[in-house]
């Protein structure tokens, strides 16, 4: 039986004449949800008034996957467009955001917004996020262990935020950049089993510092409402097609996980300030320069990514993506990330090249 997924994905809104971040999401979510076919809890709001959040049905096959997200980007550029507005489809905005986003009204984003303005006020960012079914807590935490070494590579294959505030930032994914900075945030420590999980994500809420669950950062995590692992890691793709294969590699990691822990084969125990390392790395280059791989060496980012490949074949072979995942996995590295693809689109047409280039494929494949 294949194992299902679910992926959401965060867009910004800008003015179509001034390019300014447009607090309209409450008003795109309106129009988009009364579009056929659309249901009103698959366009969400996020923290700030200028973005998005689409969220896919469970699905099985990543053709699913790859179907719903096209038709939920054509829905809220349609919608969008109705209210003067371009979708972006980019980790962080390439223009300055002009005067401050307004804050979503709800009381846990007011609460966050109280706690850290700055932090608030910065937030314009937008990841992809993917869910992949495990059977409980216990095999979610032993997923999350084996995973966590691989989110390096993720954040390297998926760089889509170069520029912040009109220049560039010489990072790949300044997103990663910005997530980093709320206080439980970066890679998931191990966990010796769920109940190590509940226990110590329980006293993270008791410091008061956060507010509850949702405020685990965390590139990878258990999700609080459905079983599954939620990794976080990758910023939101310009392409469709790009998020279906960052689907495929994930559910990948998950079901390889699953069957070494079943295997009784330990986790590894790479030293959490090497996966730091690698972290930082993999967000300053994306698939530019060198990386460290999971066991924390140096090493060239086509062989990093070959060896993900390799780790995850068996399952993907399992669930029929192989042809599909590595073909595009292919394509990444001819025509490179959605980070290479803007800075190209900036050297070629300046600031309203790389607008044309994060707008107008928002919607496309």
């Amino acid at each position: 039986m294949t194992r299902t997924v679910g992926v959401e994905e965060e867009y910004l809104l800008m003015d179509a004449t001034t390019g300014l971040l447009a607090p309209h999401a409450e008003k795109v979510r309106s129009a988009a949800g009364l579009e056929p076919f659309v249901a009103p809890q698959e366009i969400q709001a996020e923290l700030l008034q200028a973005q998005v959040e689409v969220v896919t049905p469970i699905c099985g096959a990543l053709e699913e996957v790859g179907g719903h997200l096209l038709r939920l980007r054509h829905a809220v550029a349609q919608a969008a467009a109705a209210h003067g507005c371009r979708v972006v489809a980019s980790g962080t905005p390439p223009l300055p955001k002009g005067a401050p986003v307004t804050v979503t009204e709800l009381p846990r984003y007011r609460a966050l917004e109280r706690q850290a303005p700055q932090l608030v006020a910065e937030q314009l960012v937008n990841g992809m996020h993917v869910h992949v079914a495990v059977p409980g807590r216990h095999v979610g935490v032993q997923v999350l262990n084996r995973i966590r070494v691989w989110l390096p590579v993720l954040t390297a294959m998926a760089a889509n935020s170069p520029l912040w505030e009109g220049h560039d930032t010489g990072f790949a994914s300044w997103r990663t950049v910005v997530f980093d900075r709320w206080p439980v945030s970066g890679i998931p420590p191990a966990f010796a089993d769920d109940t190590d999980y509940d226990r110590r994500i329980g006293r993270l809420v008791e410091t008061g510092v956060i507010g509850d669950t949702g405020q685990l950062y965390w590139q990878a995590r258990l999700s609080e409402r459905c079983p599954t692992v939620e990794v976080r890691c990758m910023d939101v793709q310009l392409r469709t097609e790009d998020a279906v294969m960052f689907t495929g590699l994930v559910r990948g990691l998950v079901e390889t996980a699953e069957r070494e822990a079943a295997a009784g084969r330990p986790a590894p125990d790479t030293p959490p300030e090497l996966l730091q390392v690698a972290m930082w790395q993999a967000a300053r280059h994306g698939l530019g320069a060198e990386l460290v791989d999971p066991e924390g060496r140096r090493c060239r980012a086509g062989d990093a990514v070959s060896m993900l490949l390799e780790h995850v074949e068996p399952a993907l072979e399992v669930a029929g993506d192989t042809r599909e995942v590595t073909s595009l996995v292919h394509r990444l590295f001819q025509e490179g990330t959605g980070a290479d693809r803007q800075r190209e689109a900036l050297a070629r047409g300046g600031p309203a090249g790389v607008v044309d280039l994060v707008t107008d494929t928002g919607a496309l494949p």
